[in-house]
Order: structure tokens, then C-alpha cells, then sequence
């Protein structure tokens, strides 16, 4: 039992098939939600699905100057480091399935893995067009990477404790985060676009500059890859910002102590999806409203009007606990 309930987790729930499933349902709801919003009828629910299956069907191609051995592991890196990291992420209670002191920070460690693994996907993938997506991909990184980082720092530093699981149970009696650090809330909501490389800081992928960047050069099972990669992200993206600030699977006015633990765990998980929906819905309607920035103007703005917030909001933070602690 000691070895099935790890593997449970990575694999069945909140690892491999519950992140599909969901990201894919995900998928689904911001596709239907951009449509709405632009006078469209939008795609059947099970259109992702078979755009999966579609991709893992095609033939599976690697170009000859490419670097086979690096071409082949980075989309498998990058979707490994996005199922590690939502084992420390409270799913259905207040406790991670692996939860331990100091977790948020390989939470926000594994997050980076996918933009390291497509930047050197992209670059050994001996394509022009890839090349400069992989080029694009680290500059975007230093736009978005610190503002992220600072901003889920708020919450920790409120909490004293660099858990996520000890974050999110803090906020049971004591009020969801998202009051005592709003700007960071802000800054992470915006600063996870960047790290989704929506619009619009789509920069790397930017289909009509360099059709589609770091992944052009992929097709089959390794580009179906790369889009789980980045539908899961959205999900563990989500789910992470809900368990700093929104108190992850904790609604107020129901009683998880009177339920059964399944019960709880079952009404908890519901809670947090409904939580990370209304984030898609952000993320959608961003995507619908806004065009796509240029690279030179994305870094500078991000440092500035993400990173500047951040900061202050650190500033309060710790200037009240200052006051309180006296």
C-alpha cells in the first residue's frame, strides 16, 4: 500500500489521467468561451479530445539536422515537470498528496521546467523559425518568471510558511489571501498568462511571425505532448493561484468537518474546479480582448508593471505584520 498510493497519485489523481481529463475539459470551456465572445458557435465538447487523438495518430517526424536525442526528451521533461509539481498542490482538501515544508518553492521550480525544455526543444530542432520561438521563449521568461515568483511570495509571507498545503489551511478561519495581497493576486493572474504564452504574450509561438516558433518542427506524439504540457499547466497554474489566494478547495458556509472524508474530498475538489474555471475564464476573456505584444515591449513592461506592484504589495505586507508582531 506504502507504494501504490504514490503511484496513485502521480498517475491516476492529481497526476497523469485527472490533469488530462481536466485540462482537455479546460480546453473545451476557453475555446466555447472565445467563441461566445466573438459571435461564434465555438467547438462540440468533445472536440479536443479527438484533436488528441488526431495528433497521436500522425505520423512522427524529427528532421535530419536536428539533435534526435534532445529533440525527443524535451517535450517529455517539460510534461513531466508539470505532473511532479501537482502532487504538491491541495486538489481536494487542505493537504497535498506529498505536501512537505518548503514546497511552494519546487512548485514554482518544476513550473519553469517547460519553458527551459521548449526553449531547447525549439533551438535543436535546427529550424529558423524555432530558433528564434526558442530565443523568444528566455527573454519572455525574465519578463514573467520574477513578477510570478515575488507575487506568490505575498501569501507565503502572510501564512509564515513556504507549504502550500499549511497556506491554504491557514485561510479556513483567517480569510482567503486574495485580501491581505491583492496586487500580488493581480500580478501572479497576469504573470501566469506569460507563463501559458497566451495572448497576448503569445510572442513565442506567434503563428503568422514565425508559425507556431519552438514547436514547428514537431508532429504526432511529441506535439501532442507539448500541448498537454500546456493544457495541464493550466490546470496546475490555476490550481496553485486558487490554493495561495482564493483558499483552494475551502468555500465558505460549508461544513467539510460534519462529512464523511470522501464526501469532503468529492464536494472540496468541486470547489477548487469551479475555482479554476472562473481563472480560464480570465485567461479566456484576456484572449479574446487583447492582441499579441512584441517581444522588446513585452520584458520592460512586465518588469515594470508587474514586478513594481509585486513588490509593493511585499512592502505591505511585511510593514503590517511589522505593526501586528508590535
Amino acid at each position: 500500500m506504502q507504494v501504490l498510493t504514490p503511484l496513485f497519485h502521480v498517475f491516476v489523481f492529481p497526476g497523469f489521467l485527472f490533469l488530462i481529463a481536466f485540462g482537455l475539459f479546460a480546453s473545451w470551456v476557453d475555446r466555447k468561451l472565445i467563441a461566445k465572445m466573438q459571435n461564434r458557435v465555438g467547438p462540440p465538447l468533445m472536440q479536443p479530445f479527438a484533436d488528441l487523438i488526431k495528433l497521436l495518430a500522425k505520423e512522427d517526424i524529427v528532421p535530419e539536422s536536428a539533435d534526435r536525442s534532445m529533440f525527443a526528451i524535451a517535450p517529455l521533461v517539460a510534461f513531466a515537470g508539470v505532473i511532479a509539481s501537482a502532487i504538491y498542490v491541495p486538489m481536494w482538501s487542505f493537504q497535498a498528496a506529498n505536501s512537505f515544508a518548503g514546497d511552494l518553492i519546487v512548485v514554482l521550480y518544476l513550473l519553469t521546467l517547460p519553458a527551459f525544455a521548449l526553449f531547447l526543444g525549439g533551438w535543436y530542432s535546427a529550424n529558423p523559425f524555432a530558433t528564434i520561438g526558442a530565443t523568444r521563449v528566455l527573454s519572455q521568461l525574465f519578463g514573467y518568471e520574477v513578477p510570478f515568483f515575488l507575487a506568490c511570495l505575498g501569501p507565503a509571507l502572510v501564512a509564515g510558511s513556504w507549504s502550500i498545503s499549511d497556506i491554504t489551511f491557514q485561510q479556513v478561519d483567517g480569510g482567503w489571501l486574495i485580501a491581505a495581497a491583492p496586487l500580488s493576486f493581480a500580478v501572479a493572474m497576469i504573470a501566469l498568462i506569460g507563463k501559458l504564452e497566451r495572448v497576448p504574450f503569445d510572442i513565442p509561438q506567434a503563428k503568422q511571425e514565425i508559425v507556431t516558433g519552438p514547436e514547428v518542427e514537431y508532429t504526432g506524439r511529441r506535439l501532442a505532448l507539448w500541448k498537454l504540457t500546456f493544457l495541464t499547466e493550466t490546470i496546475v497554474g490555476s490550481a496553485l493561484i486558487a490554493a495561495l489566494f482564493l483558499g483552494g478547495p475551502h468555500f465558505w458556509g460549508i461544513p467539510f468537518d460534519a462529512m464523511p472524508v470522501w464526501l469532503a474530498g468529492l464536494v472540496g475538489m468541486i470547489v477548487l474546479g469551479v475555482k479554476i474555471l472562473l481563472i480560464v475564464f480570465f485567461l479566456s476573456l484576456t484572449q479574446a480582448a487583447m492582441a499579441r505584444i512584441r517581444i522588446d515591449q513585452m520584458v520592460p513592461w512586465c518588469l515594470l508593471w508587474l514586478g513594481i506592484p509585486a513588490l509593493v504589495n511585499l512592502g505591505i505586507i511585511m510593514f503590517t505584520m511589522s505593526r501586528v508582531g508590535a
